[in-house]
C-alpha cells in the first residue's frame, strides 16, 4: 500500500513516463523524491507537483553519494532514469553505464538501506525482433542495440538481487508508450509525437524501411498505472511482468491512424531502415492482469486525440515544435 505515510523515490521521475508516475504517485499522498538530470527529463513537466510533499532534485542517478542520501527511509524506489535507443547508437559505453552500471549500484545503495520495494522499469526492446506472437514473459530476449542489451542487464541484477538476498524487486517491461509529454525533439525523439507534429504541420512523415514493422502501442498514463500497481501489489515481488496494450499495428497503419486523429491524408516519405531496430513487437499482459488487476483503459485512437489536444493546448505551432526534431535522429 502507498498512502500519505510513504516515502517513494522516483529516479527519470521528470521524464515521459516518469512524469506521468509521479502524477499519479502525487494523488496518493505519499512523499515523493524526484531524481532527474534533465538530459531527457523536463522540469515543467513536474513543477505543477511540487510542493512540501513532492520534491525535486536535480542530479544524476550515477552520483552514488547522491543516491545514497536519497535513499534513507524510503520506503519503495521506481527506477526509470535511462538513456534511449537511438542514445545507445552513438554512446554505447555512456548507455551502458546509465542504464546497467548505475542500476547495479542503486540496487546496492536500496539494498543497505532496507528499501521495502524496488520496481525496475525494464523495455521491451530486451526482446528484440519477435520469435512467437504475442510475446509472453518468457520470451527469448535477444536485443538488437546496446540499449536493449543495457536494460536486459538491468533487469538480470534486478532479478539477482532478489534470488541471492531476497531483496523484494520487481522488473516491469512496458512495451511503446505513447501520449502527453512525449519526445519529438533529439535522439528521444519517438515515431508517435513526430508523426503527429508532421501530420499537424502538413509535413510529411517519414517512414524509415519498408513500414512494415509493428509496435504494441500503450497510453502513457495505463502504462504509468501498471508500475504503479507493481509497486503495491506483493505477488508482483520477483516477477517480470509485460506491461501492453495488447494489440499489434504496423507503422504504415499507425501513420494512416495518426492522419486519421489530425483529419489529414499523410504524405509518407520511406528512407532506409533504422540500425537495430526491432521489427516486430507484440505484447500479451496476462501475467500484470492476473498478478495486478492491470489492463489498459485507453485505446490508441482515443489517445492519439489526447496528444493532438495536448499540443494544441500548447499554443506553440506544430512548426515551431519540430525545430528540435531531427528525422534521422541515431546519427
Amino acid at each position: 500500500m502507498i498512502d500519505h505515510t510513504s516515502q517513494i523515490l522516483v529516479t527519470g521521475g521528470a521524464g515521459f513516463i516518469g512524469s506521468n508516475l509521479v502524477h499519479q504517485l502525487a494523488q496518493t499522498k505519499a512523499r515523493v523524491t524526484i531524481l532527474d538530470n534533465l538530459v531527457n527529463g523536463k522540469s515543467q513537466n513536474i513543477q505543477a507537483l511540487l510542493n512540501e510533499k513532492v520534491q525535486f532534485v536535480q542530479g544524476d542517478v550515477r552520483n552514488l553519494d547522491l543516491v545514497k542520501s536519497l535513499c534513507n527511509n524510503v520506503d519503495v524506489v521506481f527506477h526509470l532514469a535511462c538513456l534511449g535507443v537511438r542514445h545507445s547508437l552513438k554512446n554505447p559505453h555512456e548507455n551502458h553505464a546509465v542504464n546497467a552500471t548505475a542500476t547495479l549500484n542503486l540496487l546496492d545503495i536500496a539494498h543497505q538501506a532496507k528499501v521495502k520495494r524496488f520496481v525496475y522499469v525494464s523495455s521491451s526492446e530486451v526482446y528484440g525482433t519477435a520469435r512467437t506472437v504475442p510475446m509472453v514473459e518468457d520470451h527469448p530476449t535477444y536485443p538488437m542495440t546496446v540499449y536493449g542489451a543495457s536494460k536486459l542487464a538491468g533487469e538480470c541484477y534486478t532479478r539477482a538481487y532478489f534470488e541471492s538476498y531476497g531483496f523484494p524487486t520487481v522488473v516491469v517491461r512496458p512495451f511503446n508508450s505513447f501520449g502527453p509529454r512525449s519526445h519529438h525533439e533529439g535522439d528521444s525523439g519517438e515515431v508517435i509525437p513526430k508523426f503527429m507534429l508532421r501530420a499537424m504541420a502538413g509535413k510529411p512523415l517519414i517512414i524509415f524501411g519498408d513500414g512494415k514493422q509493428t509496435r504494441d502501442f500503450t497510453f502513457v498514463e495505463d502504462t504509468a498505472r501498471g508500475i504503479l500497481l507493481a509497486g503495491i501489489c506483493d505477488e508482483a515481488i520477483g516477477q517480470t511482468i509485460n506491461l501492453g496494450q495488447g494489440n499489434e499495428i504496423s507503422i504504415n497503419e499507425l501513420a494512416r491512424e495518426v492522419g486519421e486523429a489530425v483529419g489529414v491524408i499523410p504524405n509518407i516519405i520511406y528512407d532506409s531502415p533504422r540500425p537495430g531496430d526491432v521489427l516486430r513487437l507484440y505484447a500479451n499482459s496476462l501475467r500484470a492482469k492476473k498478478l495486478l488487476g492491470f489492463a489498459p483503459k485507453v485505446s490508441l485512437q482515443t489517445g492519439l486525440l489526447a496528444l493532438k489536444t495536448w499540443y494544441l493546448q500548447m499554443d506553440i505551432p506544430p512548426e515551431l515544435l519540430l525545430q528540435s526534431e531531427r528525422p534521422r535522429n541515431w546519427e
